[in-house]
């Protein structure tokens, strides 16, 4: 009886199953893993102005040169979004890091979109002041463009005198837009919340010495991450250079849609604005 059953069950033991591998599985995980690599790779190169935008890395400093093919997209691009907004008011922005400009040659963009106007820096954080500004902000009038001024926010210093840097240098006049504060980076030594503070300081000190409400400049990753919840109330200016967007938002007042425009008159690359409207709702944006 012990010899049967142990008979039966030596019958009855299964061996361990070895699973084989079956190199057509292996094969199509890393066809899967490339195409997905690949896509990832397309979507960070062709957004890459945004990634660099959103996590801070965008300079002011000018790039004066594109290879053929990069060159030969974003005048598409801009062609594309310049076409699509033929109705509304065109502008462009600059700095120091454009040098010195030939305003004379500033009329439009490929001979058929015409230049309405422009935001000229004019400061940035609680000393600075732009090198070029005082030369671009008569030659802009003289040019009849209508022009606003920015200024360029360093969030790890004071807000208070970093506004009182901005009215020492900005003599705004009737027909000029609103100021403009231009916030890109994350405070270093500061939280958010603080951060936010001294935005708010800044803008309401600026807002009762020109009686007028500043417009916001800002990406719009960063707007709507830290911004949007308590600055909703303030004009917008948004840069946004996704190569999928085509349209402005109704709630922006003007959209930066690339910095890589080639203006007659400057040298290297520009930044580019739509106005939500035409010329003369442009018009009435200004200091009256």
């Amino acid at each position: 009886m012990g010899s049967k059953g142990l008979m039966t069950s030596k019958k009855y033991i299964k061996k361990p199953t070895v699973r084989k591998s079956n190199p057509k599985s292996k094969w199509i995980f890393y066809l899967i893993s490339f195409v997905l690599f690949l896509f990832i790779a397309f979507g960070v190169y062709k957004f890459r102005d945004g990634f660099l935008y959103y996590l801070g890395f965008k300079t002011d400093k000018n790039v004066a040169t594109l290879s053929k093919e990069d060159r030969k997209l974003a005048d598409i691009r801009i062609y594309e979004v310049l076409h699509k907004h033929d109705d509304k008011a065109i502008g462009f922005d600059v700095s120091e890091y454009q040098s010195k400009i030939d305003w004379e040659q500033t009329y439009h963009i490929d001979e058929a979109f015409e230049l309405s106007f422009v935001f000229i820096r004019a400061t940035a954080g609680k000393n600075k002041k732009d090198k070029q500004f005082n030369r671009n902000w008569e030659a802009a009038k003289e040019r009849q463009l209508i022009r606003g001024a920015y200024h360029y926010y360093r969030p790890n210093e004071n807000s208070i005198a970093q506004a009182e840097n901005f009215i020492k240098i900005v003599k705004l006049e009737k027909g000029d837009l609103p100021p403009v504060l231009d916030i890109e980076k994350l405070p270093k030594s500061q939280s958010i919340d603080s951060l936010k503070v001294g935005l708010r300081r800044w803008l309401k000190k600026v807002e009762k010495h020109y009686k007028v409400k500043p417009i916001i400049y800002s990406g719009e990753s960063y707007y709507t991450d830290f911004l949007k919840k308590e600055f909703s109330d303030y004009p917008l200016w948004i840069a946004n250079y996704n190569f999928w967007r085509n349209h402005l938002e109704n709630d922006w007042l003007f959209w930066q849609f690339t910095e890589k425009a080639q203006i007659a008159g400057i040298e290297g690359m520009v930044d580019l604005n739509v106005f939500n409207g035409d010329k003369n709702k442009l018009l009435l944006k200004c200091i009256r």
